[in-house]
């Protein structure tokens, strides 16, 4: 099993292109599934999920071509409506074809995700929606069973606010007769995306990034070309970690406009951020400030950067409030901190940082995606050399992050498990 060794204590300095988003990426590669003609698509980043949608996407029958950032996919000869358990259970959002295969073939059979080490993330608001739609949909053996000969319009209004969910009434209602409108729709930049693929494929989709989408049904969709958008989580990754360890970069081909909660938390910290069209350039002089912060939906704070701002808080001045309110067991990364010296206490979903003068490097493991990347940048920080286990995690979100990081100053590797 590989890890990654860092060496804390070298502040980053240079520039870094952020890469295509990881959660606008997957659902728009499950679109392909409902139209017989080439999706292509630019700026799709090299990660472990991506390629784990292509396994799953190539089990249903659809070709792909990959070259560099850019992959075609193909459905027109899907031979399975059928995603497999072991497909699934590796990658929560390969729940996504759901919606699509109902839409254009009339039935799918998808496994239940199962457990998640962050929390639960119930499919439940899917299957209330679709089942708005006309569908008929059972529990079968850890499947979701659906069949409908084609879905009806509806309005739907979901429990929660659900990403997932909305992406995947979204590309039901695209081939739905009639009017669809999904109220308490969620907000995500990454829905705006998918929605911009779904209309270069002939969708007629409105309101789109607000609450309130309404989905005009098509008979059919057509190919397309799109351009996944940037990823907002690795930009405010790197931006964490440059506010963490001092110095100065500037990401280019960023989409600023969708970072204004992070970018106000980052400027709370005490960092210099200077915002261009598709760039940000932050400087760090000196330790950070405790932030507090409390995770919402969007536009409000992203729960996927709480773990990172964490880390931030951890060698700050003063002490910071962070609380939880999306994830129930997101905290799983303090104890990780801890070992590296973290001062934190926590009380259901709240956690009390108060920030140390430094961490010292230890041995730490990584639990889900966000943590490890919150325990990356304690590493870069922390005196001393740190190694951090099941870096598989980090693949799942992050292209190529220790190479990227060394091109700034970092002293950090990729070393084998034995080393």
């Amino acid at each position: 099993m590989e890890k990654l060794r860092i060496e804390g204590g070298h502040p980053l300095r240079g520039e870094v292109a952020v890469a295509g988003a990881k959660n606008a990426a997957l659902p728009i590669m499950c679109a392909a599934l409902l139209s017989g003609e080439p999706l292509a698509l630019a700026n799709v980043p090299q990660l472990h999920d991506v390629a784990t949608a292509l396994k799953l996407l190539d089990r249903l029958g659809v070709k792909s071509r990959r070259a560099g950032d850019r992959v075609e996919l193909d459905a027109g000869a899907v031979a399975s409506v059928e995603a497999p358990y072991e497909l699934v259970r590796t990658m929560r959002a390969s729940i996504l074809v759901l919606g699509p295969l109902l839409a254009r073939f009339g039935e799918a059979r998808v496994s239940l995700p199962g457990g998640c080490a962050i929390g639960q993330r119930p499919v439940d608001q899917h299957i209330k929606g679709l089942q708005a739609m006309g569908a008929q949909i059972s529990i079968e053996h850890g499947y979701v069973v659906a069949k409908a000969a084609r879905l009806k319009g509806a309005r739907i209004v979901t429990d929660m606010v659900t990403v997932t969910g909305t992406e995947n009434l979204m590309m039901a209602a695209t081939l739905a007769d009639g009017e669809t409108v999904i109220e308490n729709a969620a907000r995500e930049p990454e829905v705006l995306d998918l929605a911009a693929a779904l209309v270069a494929m002939g969708a007629r989709i409105d309101g789109a990034g607000t609450d309130r989408i309404v989905v005009h049904g098509v008979e059919r969709l057509h190919g397309g070309e799109h351009r996944v958008m940037a990823d907002r989580i690795e930009a405010g990754t790197f931006l964490c970690a440059v506010a963490a360890t001092g110095g100065e970069v500037t990401l280019t081909q960023a989409l600023p406009a969708t970072m204004d909660a992070t970018l106000d938390k980052l400027r709370e910290a005490g960092a210099g951020v200077e915002v261009g069209g598709d760039s940000i350039r932050l400087s760090m002089k000196g330790r950070p400030r405790a932030v507090d912060l409390r995770t919402a939906p969007y536009p409000g704070f992203a729960t996927d950067m709480q773990a990172q701002f964490m880390a931030l808080d951890c060698i700050a001045e003063g002490a910071g409030v962070v609380t939880e309110t999306i994830f129930e067991n997101r905290f799983m990364h303090v104890l990780e901190l801890q070992r590296l010296g973290a001062d934190i206490a926590i009380e259901g979903n709240t956690a009390v940082v108060r920030g140390v003068p430094g961490l010292s490097g230890a041995a730490v493991m990584a639990t889900d995606l966000r943590a490890s990347a919150g325990l990356v940048i304690a590493g870069l920080v922390a005196e001393g050399e740190t190694t951090i286990d099941r870096i598989y995690h980090l693949d799942r979100g992050y292209e190529q992050m220790e190479a990227r990081l060394a091109a700034l100053g970092a002293r950090i590797e990729r070393i084998r498990g034995s080393a």
